[in-house]
């Protein structure tokens, strides 16, 4: 029995290579130079291969409406069994901040290169063509893993959504996720490279609050980035309605910042007040700070009314970024929608349209965040397609 399997991403790879250990006849499509082109370069090349946490805390952060289709998958091969996969397989591994797995060598290549070799070892056959039409093929099953749009130079065009709507699938609108911010605010570009920590970031579209956390992230030439921005990006229908509200002093509340701003201005009495900024916020930030809370850098701070002092802590407390939209979806970590999961058998990957049609991976509807979450995703529904397709 034969098997094309389209694509050599992390989901391609892994249905290939269970598909194949089951005694079927493999044969991966991809166009790519090396297998596994994308898998080489996330993490920053570093490979988050997955999340060392429980069952649970996956679908937690599974950010798609339809985390619970991914309940089956996780059960038959979680967290814990992709740790076990690679390691009884030679690749150590490690567990950082975030319970986020890496290999310890922190080298994405190491992961993509192991799943090829098991991949070969079990007779697995990789042509290096782009599919233009399923019907092309002479096999007994097809296994889409084609990825979504993001990153399209590693190969993730759009094509899979094209096979799956040629026997009738829904494809629910795409679109970036994991993905930066731009800013029409000039002052982002003046803090270029800025990455403030231990902040928390708030997002509001169209003034309802749809996003809060702490943690990190970056200012950039066009706008913001970094793990929180990105993670926030997932939560976003609507960017140009969209505002940031940045509290740099989360540990202290309203009134607790007041009293130690009064305190530092009793130090500090006959000082410009924008001589004093750079001790509270930093250098990089001070005279942003002045701009925005309207408050003359030349004025002595023995001048400042209650109400300037209060500028200021609202500036602190809720900076403003005003979001223009995202960055390109090619930019995109991971693409939001995609091949419509309630047509696809949660226990099997196949088709419910059509028997011979199994899918994995960022081409169906399912994304997450950052964190070894969307990998997860990647192995899981890999797995299930490569032990089931073909099965009875």
């Amino acid at each position: 029995m034969r098997v094309a399997v389209i694509g050599s991403g992390p989901a391609g790879m892994m249905a290939a290579y269970q598909a194949s250990s089951r005694g079927l006849k493999v044969t991966i499509y991809d166009p790519n130079e090396k297998p596994g082109r994308k898998l080489r370069i996330t993490g920053k090349g570093r490979c988050n291969v997955c999340n060392n946490c429980d069952i649970k805390t996956v679908l937690s952060n599974v950010t798609s409406e339809n985390s619970k289709f991914l309940y089956s998958a996780l059960n038959k091969f979680g967290p814990q069994d992709v740790i076990s996969f690679f390691e009884n397989n030679g690749l150590k591994l490690k567990t950082e901040r975030g319970f986020r797995v890496f290999p310890e060598s922190d080298n994405a290549n190491d992961v993509a290169d192991l799943m090829w070799k098991l991949c070969l070892r079990n007779g697995v056959v990789r042509k290096r063509e782009k599919v233009k039409s399923l019907s092309e093929l002479d096999t007994d099953a097809f296994i889409i893993a084609t990825g979504g749009l993001s990153y399209p130079l590693t190969g993730s065009t759009g094509d899979g959504y094209r096979f799956a709507k040629a026997i009738g699938h829904t494809i629910i609108p795409t679109r970036a996720s994991l993905v930066p911010l731009e800013s029409s605010d000039s002052f982002c570009a003046d803090l270029t490279g800025f990455s403030p920590k231990n902040v928390v970031l708030k997002v509001y579209e169209n003034d309802q609050l749809i996003f809060s956390e702490m943690g990190e992230m970056l200012f950039t030439h066009f706008g913001v980035s970094g793990p929180l921005v990105l993670s926030a990006s997932s939560h976003i229908q609507h960017p140009e309605n969209c505002r940031l509200e940045i509290d740099f002093k989360p540990a202290l509340s309203d009134a607790k910042l007041d009293e130690r701003i009064l305190r530092d201005f009793s130090y500090n009495l006959n000082k410009n007040f924008g001589n004093y900024v750079p001790s509270l916020m930093g250098k990089s930030m001070a005279d942003i700070i002045c701009k925005l809370s309207g408050i003359d850098p030349e004025i002595k701070i023995n001048e400042i009314t209650h109400e300037m002092r209060w500028n200021l802590i609202n500036v602190i407390k809720a900076f403003p970024v005003h979001i223009s939209g995202t960055r390109p979806i090619d930019e995109a970590i991971v693409t939001k929608g995609g091949i419509d999961t309630k047509e696809i058998n949660p226990r099997t990957m196949q088709s419910k349209l059509n028997k011979n049609y199994y899918f994995a991976g960022e081409v169906l509807n399912l994304d997450a965040y950052t964190g070894g979450f969307n990998l997860q995703i990647a192995w899981s529904t890999g797995y299930v397609a490569g032990m089931e397709v073909l099965n009875g």
